[in-house]
């Protein structure tokens, strides 16, 4: 059979299925590798920060060498990576003679494959021939949401009914999606980004250009409104309504992850009818609604609602500023998409970590914090018309 580009667009839904396995799938086991390899916790809690970190690095060094081998390559190693690293999982802390520097390895060639997918799928579902860009960037990134909700759910259907002792199993299971996707990858048509005979822009011309810094200004912002709640979901679920912890994971995290994914769907599917700066800006002004229902409201069940409809609000920010960017500087090639991906994620992390320290300050609430990030999605919505503006001029 002959594969189209309509099986591409199907491998980069996958692709970004791997990567939420990637971010989603160790943590839930965070607890049995403590007790398994007698490893503390603030060893484990390094796992994350090294995953992060290290897909960062990824998002910046990539710049220098995507082109050069090609993205089917690069593709090929991000999902190699990937099924590496959950290999990696399961014999390496064995077989090394400290667990944790087994799992640390693990984590880190996962992170490559992580951080390499990040990079790679949004620029090869650009660079295939759909009738919508904006429509199909939206969905695209919706298969991110919908990885990370089908990591939760079936892995603890598995823990549940076969039971965590065997997770070594389920990891194995996991590694199946990479592979199948290498093979993929590796037989389907891949559009080039930029058309023949032109050259994408290097990292100083894109320096150059004010358009691109208001970018870069909105992907941070969406990465940081999108993770600033959803990171401390669980936290708030699990203080404000007294619940166990996988209830809390439920009702915040899984909550926020479906709504997001709704979102993005939703326009997937109506976007060629809905114009974008408007539906970027309604969903700024909700989710600083959604902040207020947090932070203001001294009523844990509008808590947790406020936690949901975030969700809800930020699913479009993050697909909606790459499809602007392909839109105001179609020229931007590999090196504009590792650099907003670079932007998206320090947002992920430093919107977090700022409600963090802002809930430190005013003596642990975590409700003034949350208040405190609400800077962030004013800010997206302050650079919409400015980046309409500047769009013009430069036209």
């Amino acid at each position: 059979m002959k594969l189209t580009y309509k099986h591409t667009v199907y491998a980069c839904f996958i692709g970004y299925i791997v990567q939420a396995i990637v971010n989603n799938y160790a943590p839930l086991l965070f607890l049995t590798f403590q007790r398994t390899y007698d490893i503390p916790l603030s060893r484990i809690t390094m796992l994350v920060t090294v995953n992060f970190g290290l897909q960062l690095l990824v998002d910046l060094l990539s710049v220098g060498f995507v082109d050069k081998i090609g993205y089917r390559v690069s593709m090929i190693i991000a999902h190699g990576a990937a099924a590496l690293g959950f290999l990696g999982l399961v014999f390496l802390p064995e077989l090394l003679p400290d667990p944790f520097v087994g799992l640390l390895i693990a984590v880190m060639i996962y992170a490559v494959g992580g951080g390499l997918l990040e990079v790679l799928v949004s620029p090869v579902m650009e660079a295939c021939p759909t009738d919508n860009k904006e429509s199909a960037m939206s969905l695209l990134h919706s298969f991110y949401c919908w990885g990370h909700v089908g990591v939760v759910l079936i892995s603890t259907l598995f823990f549940t009914f076969v039971g965590i002792e065997h997770w070594k199993l389920l990891t194995l299971i996991w590694m199946i999606v990479p592979l199948a996707n290498l093979v993929l990858f590796a037989k389907t048509p891949i559009a080039p980004l930029i058309e023949e005979g032109e050259s994408g822009m290097t990292i100083k011309q894109l320096f150059s250009q004010k358009i691109f810094w208001v970018l870069m200004l909105m992907m941070v912002c969406a990465g940081a409104s999108e993770q600033a709640v959803s990171q401390w979901a669980s936290t708030l679920a699990e203080k404000g309504l007294g619940v166990t912890k996988t209830v809390g994971d439920l009702a915040g995290p899984m909550a926020f992850a479906i709504l997001m994914g709704s979102s993005r769907a939703f326009y997937g599917k109506f976007g060629e009818k809905i114009d974008l700066d408007r539906f970027m800006a309604a969903s700024s002004i909700l989710c600083v609604i959604s902040y207020l229902m947090i932070a203001l409201v001294p009523h844990p069940v509008v808590n947790l609602l406020g936690c949901a409809i975030c969700g809800l609000s930020v699913g479009i920010m993050w697909p909606g500023t790459f499809s602007k960017a392909t839109a105001a500087m179609p020229l931007g090639g590999t090196a504009m998409f590792a650099l907003l991906a670079l932007a998206g994620d320090l947002g992920c992390s430093g919107g977090p970590t700022f409600a963090g320290m802002m809930a430190s300050a005013f003596s642990d609430d975590l409700q003034k914090g949350i208040m405190c990030a609400i800077v962030f999605p004013v800010l997206l919505f302050l650079m919409i018309p400015v980046l309409k503006k500047l769009k013009k001029q430069k036209a």
